[in-house]
């Protein structure tokens, strides 16, 4: 269910050869200007990406309309223009939103769809060039993030869409003149290049042909179900950080199943929140599987600590703000945990104990010292979550605060929704990861820390904090980083992580 492409003719008697008759070799110092569906990337339908901006950057209201509004589209499309489906597309999913949250939505959002759909052919020919110029029907503003961090596009020639100066606000309509296709891409690429025509023009479609006639060589990128998507280390960027609550692309077919599943999967979460909430940690480890909920947990579990003795402080990687309570479930015991950014609702409505941290170094170093003399403390010394295998630095403030340190190494599996969001509503996070239909969550309990290898035995916090990264991220298979929450939320919500910060952005 995408929408279908047009079959490859010619225009003005001129014949395209294939990209795969194009020798890579010979490519130096050359400018290029391609297409982007269904040319430098795999799929040849927009239509998934405009349903991410549609729901992320608005409802999911509005992108149930778009859904609706699929059948209608593809009609336009075959039988009117490409031209009026694509405004179609843009003004359900653009109309009445902020530009700054259209924006943010495609720069956190569509790149690892993007990243994971980048033709193989065409990007050996596109990567090689010195001038990279990008020429596209989709608006600029939801695909020049990607173009140029990840695959060093110097230029995105895209449709512009038209802003409401006083709301800043998309009108759902364009700027002048209009969709970028057909004539509109060649005169777009005339007024970039100027008198030096591109070395190399690059197409899937009929309406490619008018810029690609004007490049000193032209090569057509043909469907086929044999291409090969790059590999995410080839890309000019890392894809380490990204948002949304999808976790599959949203094609046709896959839009229509989620919300299908929606109504059924919002019951199923609250059943699996509420039934659980009010339950003994040692009862929930059964329930879980009961209730579709897959524990995996690996490694010897550590005792409760005696009476008069400090409890352990259990380090892990942070994958979501269920964390803390999964390694409770796993021991069968209530432990304390401290968070930074949850709303104190979510903290009231936690099972175990949820302290606030002030970001200030002597008070928060005090707050975790008088948990860890009364029981367990789960932290996460990352700061934030983090989806892709990749560790963030890990804070060494926990490291100057006990020696009983066990390192617990955090996975998990979700097929259809995230449980963390950067934009979003964090009070929903654990809800969306329990609408998943069949969640998994895999911890390792690896073993204490060794006192040589602590404050204690004369390490100091930043190599303890280094060295429970490594063994973390050895276990998990992770590369280690020294990115930050600040880098995440600068990157994808345009503030600094705080929660002073983050509202004031609202």
């Amino acid at each position: 269910m995408s929408l279908p492409k047009p079959p490859p003719t010619t225009i003005t008697g001129k014949n395209f050869p294939s990209i795969t008759s194009c020798d890579v070799s010979t490519i130096r110092r050359r400018s290029v200007a391609a297409d982007l569906d269904g040319t430098l990337l795999i799929g040849s339908s927009a239509f998934p990406y405009y349903m991410l901006i549609a729901i992320e950057a608005g409802s999911l209201f509005r992108g149930l309309i778009l859904l609706l509004c699929f059948p209608i589209i593809a009609i336009a499309y075959v039988f009117v223009s490409e031209s009026l489906a694509i405004e179609m597309l843009i003004f359900i999913s653009f109309a009445g939103l902020r530009a700054c949250d259209i924006e943010l939505a495609a720069r956190a959002g569509l790149p690892r769809f993007y990243a994971a759909d980048v033709r193989r052919e065409s990007w050996e020919v596109f990567g090689k060039c010195e001038r990279k110029v990008v020429v596209t029907a989709n608006p600029r503003i939801m695909v020049e993030h990607f173009v140029k961090e990840y695959l060093g596009g110097d230029k995105v020639l895209g449709t512009e869409i038209e802003v409401n100066p006083k709301t800043k606000k998309a009108t759902g309509f364009l700027k002048k003149p209009g969709v970028l296709v057909g004539k509109w891409k060649r005169l777009a690429v005339e007024k970039e290049f100027g008198d030096e025509s591109p070395d190399i023009g690059i197409g899937d479609r009929e309406t490619d042909h008018d810029f690609m006639s004007i490049c000193k060589e032209g090569y057509m990128v043909h469907r086929s179900k044999s291409s090969t998507p790059v590999p995410l280390d080839r890309l000019k960027s890392r894809l380490i950080f990204h948002d949304g609550r999808l976790v599959q692309r949203p094609t046709p077919l896959n839009a229509l199943i989620t919300y299908l599943w929606l109504p059924f999967g919002f019951i199923v979460c609250l059943i699996r929140v509420y039934f659980n909430l009010p339950l003994p940690e040692r009862i929930v480890r059964y329930t879980y599987p009961m209730l579709g909920i897959n524990l995996v947990v690996r490694g010897t579990l550590p005792p409760a600590p005696s009476s008069g003795s400090p409890g352990n402080l259990y380090v892990c990687n942070h994958r979501t703000a269920l964390d803390p309570i999964v390694i409770a479930i796993a021991l069968g015991r209530k432990v304390s945990c401290v968070t930074y950014s949850v709303s104190r609702l979510s903290r009231l409505l936690s099972p175990i104990p949820a302290v606030a941290l002030t970001r200030d170094r002597e008070s928060d170093a005090a707050r975790i010292k008088s948990l860890l003399e009364k029981g367990d403390l789960v932290v996460c010394p990352e700061g934030t979550t983090c989806r892709e295998p990749y560790l963030l630095r890990f804070s060494a403030l926990f490291a100057e605060l006990s020696d009983r340190i066990v390192p617990v190494a955090m996975n998990l599996k979700q097929n259809m929704f995230y449980g963390t969001t950067v934009r979003g509503v964090k009070f929903w996070d654990a809800y969306f990861y329990f609408m998943n239909p069949r969640p998994t969550y895999e911890m390792t309990f690896l073993d204490r820390l060794p006192e040589d290898m602590t404050c204690r035995g004369g390490k100091s916090g930043i190599e303890v904090a280094n060295h429970v990264q490594k063994l973390l991220g050895g276990v998990l298979g992770f590369e280690c980083t020294q990115l930050t929450r600040k880098d995440k939320y600068l990157l994808l919500g345009g503030n600094d992580g705080k929660v002073e910060s983050m509202y004031s952005k609202k």
